[in-house]
């Protein structure tokens, strides 16, 4: 430790005098550092707006890698905005995807000073234009009105799914208390066990009926809703097999490991790449292994080895799940005519038989079944599959094979609006010559260092050498671009404002039962007493 010359104070010492030279001068700092990075490669986007006072507003940003990964897997975009990630209390709103790995990845992200219409209507806007490809197949978010007016005005054509783990965790909270612990299970089998959209609905009047909940606001307009969020009509869009924004929650918690609310914005982009890289990193590895390996085959079949070959590992295990639960899929003839046969598939299910309906059409060699799984997840269902069993079909038609769970789903150009190829490297050229001279002046430095003549001459080079660097990268006019950049207009830094989900300030006890108003006894139910007086404990 005496060797060390300093202590922990010392460090948060000059942390303060750090930061206090650069106070007002984030959205600067941030404006540069996007600037900077425009320059080492064109593809980087970047958008900066003020509130009309030139103060800073907001900022929507992509790099080229999110960019290209959009261009592959942009068919779904998961969106939930997180809280106290910088001092200013600005709300962070990564746009998210999933891999062919399934993977979380990052789209692109924004500042918002504002959760309103109109700024999430901006950032959807910034998103488009940095994006190739279009809009997204499929939107999943959590229930804000807000959010869901601007994605109804910015992707149109864009299914907008709603969290189902934010409007399940709700029944708590919204029901009466004995209505929610007499009905919850009912509800959840009418949500999650119903094999079309008749069975739900009826299903759902039998249990509010029986709850007296007809009359219920906040259950009707769940039910007005329910296209948005019941698996039943939900998952005829593909949505990567997500019918939550669980993946989004999951990484804020990652993101949350680097950053915290005391951050300025240029603290937060630094250690936001630096995660960001950590996350890039477990993609490149399974990439490697994929390259590399091929996955053990539990089924000793042709097509199993066939998707063995072209899935990624994660997606190859989700398909053989479903090859083996094929077996004990049992194919019944329904009704046939000139152009379609339809069976019924049943399966012994936790002691029901559950049964689905598969239509194979003749002259397109078309299949497709009641649970929807090949349109929601991409991935073939075992009841059509055990129809291609029977049918002696032992290699997978292409046409059910999506490229995105494919190994090779990066592989091909993506271009952006103008045509321009979006790259991840600017010039892949640079790193060659970057290495080639790093190995140069590392071995000068050795050679130098034999003696001390060496060392001064080495010195001496370099320094002229930095000089006419210098020059040759300012140019002749060096001081007029160093006056004219001097007087660039920079926005100020902005206010800390207070956001939707901000966390409120820690309650007491005794503050939280105020709120709570009315306290039931634990034992028997009743109000008016708690346990400790319950007269039903208290009763010779």
């Amino acid at each position: 430790m005496d060797k060390i010359g300093f202590i922990k104070k010392d460090i948060y010492n000059l942390e303060c005098s750090v930061n206090g030279k650069l106070r007002n001068h984030d959205v600067e700092l941030v404006t540069e550092y996007f600037m900077a990075e425009q320059k080492k490669n064109e593809a980087f986007y970047f958008k900066i707006k003020g509130d009309g006072h030139d103060r800073f507003s907001r900022c929507f940003w992509a790099d080229a890698t999110s960019r290209r990964a959009y261009g592959f897997y942009g068919d779904v975009v998961v969106f939930d905005a997180t809280y106290n990630t910088n001092r200013y209390d600005l709300t962070f709103a990564p746009m998210l995807g999933v891999n062919n790995h399934g993977q979380t990845i990052v789209l692109a992200c924004a500042f918002l000073s504002k959760e309103t219409t109109e700024s999430f209507v901006w950032m959807f806007e910034e998103f488009k234009k940095a994006m190739p490809g279009g809009e997204p197949k499929t939107i999943i978010t959590d229930q804000d009105a807000a959010m869901a007016i601007a994605i109804s005005i910015a992707f149109p054509t864009t299914f907008h799914r709603l969290c189902i783990w934010h409007i399940t965790s709700k029944f708590s909270v919204k029901l009466p208390r004995d209505a929610y612990n007499e009905y919850w299970r009912e509800f959840q089998k009418a949500i999650w066990d119903t094999d079309n959209k008749d069975e739900f609905d009826a299903k759902w009047n039998i249990v509010v009926t029986k709850a007296g909940l007809t009359d219920h606001p906040w259950l009707s307009s769940m039910f007005d809703l329910r296209e948005s969020w019941v698996p039943t009509y939900a998952r005829q869009f593909f949505a990567a097999g997500m019918s939550s924004s669980q993946r989004a929650e999951g990484c804020h918690g990652f993101f949350k490991q680097y950053i915290s609310r005391r951050n300025s914005l240029m603290d937060f982009i630094i250690r936001f790449e630096r995660a960001l890289s950590h996350q890039r990193e477990k993609e490149l590895v399974a990439d490697h292994v994929d390259a590399f390996e091929v996955a053990q085959c539990l089924l000793p079949m042709p097509m199993n080895k066939q998707m063995a070959t072209l899935y990624t590992r994660t997606m190859f295990q989700k398909f053989e799940q479903e090859l083996i639960e094929s077996t004990a899929c049992f194919l019944e003839l329904k009704t046939e005519d000139a152009c379609k046969v339809v069976f019924n598939v049943s399966e012994r299910k936790n002691w029901e038989t559950r049964v689905a309906e598969v239509v194979y059409v003749k002259d397109s060699d078309h299949a497709s079944c009641s649970c929807k799984r090949f349109e929601f997840v991409g991935i073939i269902c075992k009841h059509i599959l055990a129809l291609f069993r029977r049918d002696q079909i032992e290699y997978m038609p292409e046409k059910y094979i999506l490229k995105r769970w494919k190994k090779t789903a990066k592989c091909g150009l993506v271009s952006d609006a103008n045509g321009k190829e979006i790259k991840d490297c600017a010039d892949p050229g640079l790193l060659i010559k970057r290495s080639t001279m790093s190995r140069l002046a590392s071995d000068v430095v050795e050679d130098a260092l034999m003696s001390e003549e060496g060392c001064e001459v080495r010195s001496e080079t370099l320094k002229s050498l930095q000089v006419k660097l210098k020059l040759l990268k300012d140019g002749p006019s060096n001081n007029e671009v160093r006056g004219s950049s001097s007087q660039t207009q920079y926005m100020k830094d902005p206010k800390r404002v207070r956001c939707k989900g901000r966390s409120k300030g820690v309650t007491g006890a005794k503050e939280k039962a105020m709120k709570r108003g009315i306290r039931h006894c634990r034992e028997c139910g009743h109000i008016g007493h708690d346990r400790r007086q319950c007269p039903a404990l208290n009763t010779p």
